[in-house]
């Protein structure tokens, strides 16, 4: 429990706020705001059942905008609890909140009482207005006798002001089991603005099912994820992690899935592997939809109704930037000619999309209304090709863009079209980092740079990973559009100004032990209306952690070898 003053918690009173509480009743409304009790009643309801500390999976805030945020803990007595409960009585509890205006928590801002209701876990959103722009804010809630862990959340910048320079950081996939999660922690100590998480939050797969050489260096419990039950057990595994919790209270995150939040390469209705039917596949699908939002800080529109979660969405921070955030897995076709490396005529097929028609049109008119210096997409799967023959046949990812390239044509030809200033894809998916420019028509290297691509690599995926020297490696040989490859664990931290974008590619050498420090590998610009990426910064190779080249054949290996 979080030593703090209670009395200093209570005696600042329970101001009306704008708090949004789950529903007690049906099983996919909408949440509404709770009727407030008072603070004596909502302290005497909060007392009864609970014998231990609620808040064991932290806090988290998220979607900024310039006058608020989302702020989300969910209660858990036993996290790992197999039924998914988290050893929570099945009864409603208040959880009051404040918002401060200091770290030390002594000016309180906003503060109210919602409630956890079982039917969504027992987690919070909380959505809060009526903030000023561009600033920092702290918060934590209260049940019965127990504080929670102090959060720190930012507002964007006015819509019609710049604010100073914007520290973003993105990054991706996260195995349990593969590593310790040092990366986020690292990344908590940066105190970014914001944090961008571009999918593999957690894996579905049941314990030694998806190894690393060497073994694995931590246990998933429970089986493989299909039920609700087994989805809340999991995201809470991975919520208990205190790296993990210290990268959520560091700043407001936007978060979006790609396919281990539900099932490896799974696209729409259609799982992993058609050929083996999967008859509960889309139950499976309405569950972890379900447990995703209620372990994430998503606004009250991101609430899943049955099979289908309202996730792409657009905010915007300030004139400085916008992010559109993309969901490339629930709208997708199928993959063409199965997931991995192939030649496959499907993949230039012009019906074909891996956004769907809707979402398409809508980040077609993002484009044509934005007014931001740097328009950032932040998506899941490599965008630019990556052609692994050096022949004339093109052996790509159908899992990625590649296996939609009309899609992909017509979004880079949207953003020329609207004459968007800066646009930039940020990518997770991989477990390497990548810096690439764009082009509309990669069959001409010559041709025009009209976009650019920044990846991060896996937070603990893979293991530790090995360096290598970016100008050997054959896919920047056979793709020259491709500038930078890196293949070990950590993040991008970029500063986002008006006259450039600087990304620092963040590198910890081992996560297969916990504790390891962080530095940049390398650092590239892109410059205001100069598209692509340009390197400034490339530390020297450490002999000791690579003596050969990488292949091809084992660039696809690691990232492909999945179960």
């Amino acid at each position: 429990m979080s030593k703090l003053n209670r009395r200093h918690f209570l005696v600042t009173g329970l101001a009306a706020g704008a708090a949004a509480a789950i529903p007690a009743t049906g099983a996919h409304a909408a949440p509404e705001p709770a009727a407030e009790p008072s603070k004596e009643t909502a302290q005497s309801l909060a007392s009864r059942g609970l014998r231990t500390d609620p808040f064991t999976l932290g806090v988290a805030s998220g979607d900024p905008d310039h006058e608020g945020f989302v702020i989300w803990t969910r209660l858990a007595q036993q996290p790992m609890a197999e039924d998914g409960l988290g050893g929570m009585p099945q009864q409603p509890f208040p959880v009051l909140w404040q918002v401060y205006s200091d770290e030390g928590a002594r000016r309180v801002v906003r503060s109210g009482v919602t409630v956890a209701a079982p039917e969504w876990g027992h987690s919070v959103h909380v959505e809060l207005q009526n903030l000023s722009s561009d600033r920092d804010y702290w918060y934590r809630f209260r049940v019965g006798p127990y504080v929670s862990p102090l959060g720190r959340a930012r507002t964007a910048p006015h819509p019609l002001s710049y604010g100073g320079a914007l520290a973003m950081a993105f990054v991706s996939c996260s195995q349990y089991e593969h590593g310790y999660f040092t990366a986020y922690r690292r990344l908590a100590e940066e105190r970014p603005d914001v944090i961008l998480h571009l999918g593999d939050y957690q894996y579905e797969y049941t314990k030694d099912t998806y190894t690393i050489p060497g073994g694995n260096v931590r246990d998933h419990e429970g089986p493989e994820t299909e039920t609700l039950a087994n989805y809340r057990q999991r995201h809470a595994q991975y919520k208990t992690d205190p790296d993990l919790q210290a990268a959520h209270a560091a700043a407001p995150w936007l978060v979006v899935w790609d396919d281990h939040e539900l099932d490896n390469n799974w696209a729409d209705e259609v799982p992993e592997k058609p050929e083996n039917p999967q008859p509960n596949f889309l139950s499976r699908r309405e569950a972890a939809f379900r447990a995703y939002y209620e372990n994430m800080p998503l606004r009250r529109t991101s609430v899943p109704r049955g099979v289908d979660m309202q996730l792409y969405r657009r905010i915007r921070w300030g004139r400085m930037a916008t992010f559109h955030m993309l969901d490339t897995r629930q709208y997708r076709d199928d993959q063409g000619c199965g997931d991995g490396y192939r030649d496959c005529p499907a993949s230039i097929d012009p019906a074909r999309s891996i956004t769907g028609a809707e979402q398409e049109a809508w980040l077609l008119d993002g484009f044509r209304h934005s007014r931001a210096q740097w328009d950032i997409l932040g998506q899941q799967v490599f965008f630019a090709q990556r052609d692994n023959n050096d022949g004339p046949a093109k052996i790509t990812s159908q899992d990625a863009w590649d296996g939609y390239v009309a899609s992909r044509k017509r979004i880079t030809q949207g953003w020329l079209d609207a004459k968007v200033r800066n646009p930039v894809v940020l990518t997770g998916d991989v477990h390497a980092h990548w810096a690439s420019d764009l082009k509309l028509d990669y069959d001409d290297p010559t041709g025009p740079s009209v976009g650019s691509e920044l990846v991060a690599t896996s937070i603990s995926t893979g293991g530790d990973g090995t360096d290598s020297d970016p100008a050997t490696h054959p896919f920047l040989t056979i793709n020259p559009h491709l500038k930078f490859y890196n293949n070990q664990r950590g993040y991008v931290l970029t500063k986002v100004e008006r006259d450039q974008m600087t990304a620092d590619f963040k590198v910890v050498p081992q996560v297969q032990t916990s504790g390891g420090e962080v530095y940049t590998r390398a650092t590239f610009v892109i410059e205001d209306r100069v598209p692509g990426v340009r390197q400034t910064y490339l530390r020297p190779l450490d002999p000791a952690l690579r003596s050969q080249p990488m292949t091809v054949e084992e660039t696809v290996r690691l990232e492909t070898e999945r179960p």
